[in-house]
């Protein structure tokens, strides 16, 4: 499959990543026979799933089992006053179709949880965390570190982000788990999920901008990449900063 042709198209659509000394032609190649998953179209999930399939990841994964709402408008972009009350998924593939006609997508309209999640993630390379609350982030983290996949997890609040990049397969004191870094929460405490927080749309587009690039970077090998890291963005106070972590060797998830 590595072999095949790219077509003249392609080295057209694609001419300004192919010119990148560490992409080339076998750089995209590889991109257009990777697969990925994105967990959440929404805040994140829009902006992700339109840089990547822009830049020819041939395969997206998406999933989410809302409708759009006028309030959904304000930041996640891949939607419109006519998207208001269909499905998110159905519009996302409509829209990134339009994007990328090349593009093979999956659409999942449903709820993600224990029983049905091995079985989606086993078919993609990497992994994206768009969801907007910590229950659905501990989910993924469990089954990534389970099925030896690469997850870059984001986060939102207000004019913040945090961005990690977890990978499923590697043993070693600095390659933490979302649970290392984030312990399980109090079931009272009220800032478990942060989808009533308020939000920026600008912030869930340099996250998600963020989180594409790390996505492409972990398909190529190229570059560093956030494991053992958590980058947090301020934009309020444009304050930037990364925090290392180590594995809890107490983790039951990843050790």
């Amino acid at each position: 499959d590595m072999l095949k042709k790219i077509s003249e198209e392609d080295i057209q659509r694609y001419a300004h990543q192919i010119i990148l000394k560490n992409i080339g032609i076998d750089g995209q190649k590889k991109l257009l026979i990777s697969k990925v998953f994105i967990l959440g179209m929404g805040g994140l999930g829009s902006p992700v799933s339109m840089y990547l399939a822009s830049a020819g990841i041939g395969n997206l994964g998406i999933a989410d089992f809302d409708n759009v709402e006028l309030s959904n408008l304000q930041r996640q972009v891949l939607f419109d006053q006519k998207s208001i009350n269909k499905s998110k998924v159905e519009i996302a593939k409509k829209k990134l179709l339009l994007m990328n006609p090349k593009l093979k997508i999956n659409i999942y309209k449903k709820k993600i949880t224990k029983i049905n999640i091995d079985k989606i993630i086993k078919n993609y390379d990497v992994i994206v965390d768009g969801s907007d609350n910590f229950q659905t982030k501990y989910l993924i983290n469990d089954s990534c570190i389970k099925n030896k996949k690469t997850l870059v997890s984001a986060a939102l609040r207000g004019f913040e982000a945090q961005i990690t990049t977890i990978k499923g397969w590697v043993k070693s004191e600095n390659n933490p788990c979302y649970r290392c870094m984030f312990p399980q929460l109090n079931k009272n405490n009220r800032n478990e999920n942060y989808q009533d927080c308020g939000i920026v749309g600008g912030i869930a587009g340099v996250a998600g901008s963020l989180q594409s690039v790390e996505v492409i970077k972990d398909i190529l090998g190229i570059g560093k990449n956030l494991v053992g890291e958590l980058i947090i963005i301020d934009l309020l106070l444009n304050r930037f900063k990364k925090i290392k972590f180590k594995k809890n060797k107490k983790c039951t998830i990843c050790n």
